[in-house]
């Protein structure tokens, strides 16, 4: 079960990144024709493209060191990015609370209460 929620939250940050650079392709391809530098600030839907797109390869990270630390069975780096992304995903949707974070919620708290040996 961990290592599928592990694998999940890696997969999510791809879709994240695809995602971001297919539906803000256009905000995105303007800033870096302007030259990338500061071309995300000041207009708000660059600002959303670039947050949401980022936050693509935070996600894949923490899969992937999800991923390690549940095939190494080590419960305590598995905690930390659970509650990591517990804390984050938790202040996404009570700041956004029509996004999706209740999704990566659920993630975490599997991955915490792995962590603590309540899942196989």
């Amino acid at each position: 079960m961990l290592i599928i929620v592990s694998w999940f939250v890696l997969a999510l940050g791809i879709v994240h990144c695809v995602l971001g650079l297919v539906v803000f392709r256009k905000p995105i391809a303007a800033a870096l024709g302007e030259g990338l530098v500061d071309r995300f600030s000041g207009i708000p839907e660059r600002r959303v493209a670039f947050w949401f797109t980022i936050f693509g390869p935070l996600l894949i990270m923490s899969g992937h060191i999800a991923v390690l630390a549940t095939q190494d069975g080590n419960l305590a780096l598995l905690r930390v990015v659970g509650v990591y992304l517990l804390v984050v995903s938790a202040l996404g949707a009570v700041a956004l609370p029509k996004s999706p974070f209740s999704v990566t919620i659920v993630l975490a708290a599997l991955l915490v209460a792995g962590s603590f040996g309540w899942l196989a």
